[in-house]
């Protein structure tokens, strides 16, 4: 594992022939979920780098102004109402830039798959349906697609095919599980691969949820 002022990498003990691109919520870092690793239950000896980038620090809004780490500001409980798009879009630069890099280093677009939770989720499903080369998929949980109206108008042709998992908590208090319903629905009527998962939880990840993400990602990319 290596640390860089803006990501934590981890590399597989063979070379890399793909990479995960995993970025966290509101308030965390790249340390939030790079643990995960070893609970997928990835074969020994794969090929994928795992990179966990930090968000930059700004003021949220709904945190009372206070400065964190955040993708975007949250400026109302609704989420989409004066939503932060200077802020989306930012985001959506720095993930842009990140898959630049990976593609630079060798690894082609279609083996890079986005990753992300709750806020995270959100920059993922946003860039990667936009994203002009075809990519490996993505992964998001309990998470919501900001603008979801727009997407059928903006989704990237090359990324029409694209496989999707989305996880959600039935308890989820933070982000509403009706918003990830609205996003997947919207999704599925586009004819996207979209997997869905709902669980007793929270606002979290638990046990079998990250095997269930686990075996996806394995018919993936391993």
């Amino acid at each position: 594992m290596s640390k860089e002022n803006d990501a934590i990498i981890v590399e597989p003990l063979d070379e890399a022939k793909a990479t995960v691109i995993w970025l966290h919520g509101l308030g965390a870092d790249g340390e939030d979920f790079h643990p995960i690793i070893g609970a997928l239950e990835l074969p020994e000896r794969h090929a994928i780098r795992f990179i966990f980038p930090h968000a930059p620090y700004r003021p949220i809004s709904i945190n009372g102004g206070q400065i964190m780490r955040g993708w975007y500001d949250i400026r109302q409980p609704d989420f989409d109402s004066q939503l932060d798009i200077n802020g989306i879009e930012e985001s959506v630069q720095i993930l842009y830039a990140l898959i630049e890099r990976e593609i630079e280093g060798g690894i082609a677009s279609h083996n890079i798959l986005l990753a992300g939770f709750s806020q995270g989720g959100a920059i993922a499903l946003y860039g990667g349906l936009r994203y002009p080369s075809k990519l490996a998929g993505i992964l998001a949980l309990s998470t919501y697609l900001p603008r979801v109206v727009d997407i059928e108008a903006e989704a990237s042709t090359n990324n029409r095919e694209l496989s999707i998992f989305m996880a959600h908590g039935s308890a989820d208090l933070v982000v509403p599980i009706s918003l990830a319903k609205q996003c997947r629905d919207r999704l599925l009527a586009m004819g996207y691969a979209l997997e869905w998962h709902r669980y007793a939880m929270g606002h979290n990840v638990i046990h079998e949820e990250t095997t269930g993400i686990g075996t996806w990602l394995r018919k993936r990319l391993c």
